[in-house]
C-alpha cells in the first residue's frame, strides 16, 4: 500500500469575495494560491502551527462543470491524500479496478503538484485526490 497522508479538504465556493468571507470569518489566512488545469484557482490556506491539522483548499471554477457544482454554489468537493509518487499510487489503483479521471498521464496542478483523481463511483460517492509535492 503506498504511503499516504491527509493533505487537504477542497471546497469550491462561486467567487473569491466569498472565499474572503469564510477565511475572515474564521481568522484563515493565504498560504499560496495559483491555477488547476480545470479553470479553476486555488488557494490553500495556512496551517495552524499549534495543531497538526491540514489546510483547506479552496476552489474558485472560472467555467465548466466545477462552476457547476451544487448546483452552483459550491461545497465541500474532494478529499486529497498526499503520496511520495503519485504514478506508482495510481498503478495500486488500476491494479484494484479503480477509475481515475486521468488513465494515461497525471497533469501538474500551479506549476509543483502532480495530481489525479480517483473517480466518486470507486469510493461510495467521495472524490479522492492522489497528489504528489514535486520541487517548488
Amino acid at each position: 500500500m503506498v504511503h499516504k497522508r491527509l493533505h487537504h479538504v477542497g471546497i469550491i465556493l462561486p467567487t473569491e469575495e466569498a472565499v474572503k468571507d469564510v477565511m475572515d470569518a474564521y481568522g484563515l489566512e493565504v498560504d499560496y494560491e495559483g491555477m488547476t488545469p480545470y479553470d479553476t484557482k486555488f488557494i490553500f490556506t495556512k496551517m495552524n502551527p499549534d495543531f497538526s491539522d491540514s489546510p483547506i483548499e479552496f476552489l474558485i471554477p472560472y467555467s465548466g462543470v466545477l462552476a457547476e457544482y451544487n448546483k452552483g454554489k459550491g461545497g465541500i468537493h474532494h478529499i486529497c491524500w498526499e503520496v511520495d509518487d503519485v504514478e506508482a499510487a495510481c498503478e495500486e489503483f488500476k491494479e484494484k479496478g479503480f477509475g481515475l479521471l486521468h488513465e494515461d498521464e497525471c497533469p501538474i496542478a500551479g506549476g509543483f503538484m502532480k495530481i489525479n483523481f480517483v473517480r466518486p463511483k470507486f469510493n461510495h460517492g467521495i472524490l479522492v485526490e492522489l497528489m504528489e509535492i514535486l520541487e517548488k
